[in-house]
């Protein structure tokens, strides 16, 4: 017999909730990350089992593609760029 659960994924940058069948999976991990994570679910009233479905279901956020327009903007400023550099580059794009 199948559990079924309600998982959010995240996509578009929101959480949407899911049904989806649970099934069991054995990991190993280090002692010292079992212990974080069993302190963290508690502290946040879930589970460990919860804490991995909700990262393994984030993992699928970095496969998007990127939209027209963001790969229109990229590139435009350096990686390290701060506010006043990009404020500078709108005044200047806008002063022409």
């Amino acid at each position: 017999m199948e559990a079924w659960s309600y998982v959010y994924l995240r996509y578009n940058n929101t959480y949407h909730k899911t049904a989806m069948a649970r099934r069991k999976l054995t990991l190993s991990v280090d002692e010292g990350a079992i212990d974080t994570a069993r302190r963290y679910s508690k502290r946040h009233g879930t589970s460990v089992s919860e804490l991995v479905t909700r990262y393994l279901g984030s993992l699928e956020d970095t496969r998007r593609k990127t939209t027209p327009i963001v790969s229109k903007l990229r590139g435009i400023l350096p990686p390290d760029a701060t506010i006043e550099d990009y404020r500078r580059y709108i005044a200047d794009k806008h002063a022409e």
